[in-house]
Order: C-alpha cells, then structure tokens, then sequence
C-alpha cells in the first residue's frame, strides 16, 4: 500500500484537505454519505476501509449498530479516537487488501471518496477482500470521481497545493482524470468501464451508479 496517506497527508493535515473544500466539493462529500447511509440499516455491521480521521464513520455510526473503520496511519486513527467520543465504533491500523477480518463478517463494506485508486493497492484484490468479509446478499461499496467532476476536483486540489499539503501540481503531465503533482503524488480515477472490468476479473458483477453529478459509485451485492 502507497504510504503516502500515512507519511505526509495524515491526521490534522488529512483533516484540512476537508477544511478547505470549497462549497461545490462539500456537496460532493455530503451526497456520498448520503448514498451510503440510504444503504444501511440500524441492525447493519459496517466495515470502512481508509477511515482517516473518521470523518465519514462519524456519520455511519449514527445509523449502523457497529462499524469498524480500519486505515493504515495510526496518527489518522488516533485522531479519529479523539474526534469519535462516545461513539458505536471500532478502528484499527489495517492493510484492506488483507484485513485478517473473518469472511461473512460485514453487512456493508465501504471503500469511498476514491479510495479504490488512492491506496495504490491491487484494485482486484481490493474488491475481492472486501467482497470476502461481506456476508452473503450485504452490500460493497466503492466510488471514484465522475468524469463530470474534473474541473471542480482540480481546483480542490489546487487549494490543497496552495496550503502545502500536496506537491506543486505539474500541469504539463495532469489531465484525463490524472493530476500528478512535483512531489510524485498522482492522484487517478476509476471510470465505469474500469469498475465494470475490475469486478468482472474478480468474479463478481456491479451496479454502477452516478450521484451529484460528482461521484461514481460501484455497488456489488456479495
């Protein structure tokens, strides 16, 4: 797994990439929560994979009777024990290509906000590790950006650049999804073709749905 989430964009400087967002890019986070929540129920154990900080198992934990959030920078889930007092949840520091979970064990299982291409991990064994501790007829969900979003992520994360939380972004080399910044960061996307053929490769099949016009969502029914 790219350790670059855990070395130099971690805790309180993850949680100031959400700080800065502009308001367009807040809707985007808020309406991929939403899809999230409209896919749990108060008796669902839900897994999150790239927790963070806890921003999104914040809002998870309102609904589902558990959820666990696993990320590999203990700064970030350290912070995340200081932001989730008194809350229905679990965390721990976990590679989500080898969870060492128990198969059949979530009622979701959640990889959002482009985790899929931001761990820089084998996207197949990702979907298929997630799959595998998702209990028969739960659900899996992955989401990436909507080409549609291109000009308001990269503004994002230009703001990101300005604050110095991420490399000068190198324009010349940053377009068709890409942006790759002068500090060898390269944030990509996964398209509906790409999640259609990934799911295939692991044996599985999907439903590909595009809300906000902002992100694009990849839900397997395990």
């Amino acid at each position: 797994m790219d350790r670059y989430y855990s070395d130099k964009l971690s805790a309180e400087k993850l949680k100031r990439v959400y700080e800065i967002a502009t308001p367009r890019i807040r809707q985007y986070l808020e309406a991929e929560i939403d899809f999230v929540l409209d896919n749990i129920s108060p008796e669902d154990i839900v897994l999150e994979t790239g927790c963070g900080y806890g921003r999104v198992i914040k809002r998870l934990c309102k609904k589902a009777r558990l959820t666990i959030g696993i990320d590999t920078s203990l700064a970030s889930l350290r912070l995340a024990s200081d932001e989730l007092i008194n809350e229905n949840y679990l965390l721990a520091c976990m590679d989500a290509v080898l969870t060492g979970f128990a198969g059949n064990t979530f009622n979701v299982t959640v990889c959002i906000q482009n985790g899929i291409s931001a761990f820089k991990v084998n996207q197949t064994e990702l979907i298929k590790e997630a799959v595998r501790v998702t209990r028969r007829g739960g659900v899996v969900l992955f989401s990436s950006y909507s080409e549609n979003f291109w000009d308001d992520r990269l503004e994002w994360f230009q703001r990101q650049a300005d604050e110095g939380l991420l490399g000068k972004i190198d324009y010349d080399r940053t377009g068709d999804g890409i942006i790759i910044c002068k500090d060898g960061f390269r944030a990509t996307t996964v398209t509906a073709e790409d999640f259609r053929r990934l799911t295939s490769e692991s044996g599985y099949t999907c439903q590909i749905i595009e809300i906000d016009n902002s992100s694009l969502f990849c839900k397997i029914v395990a």
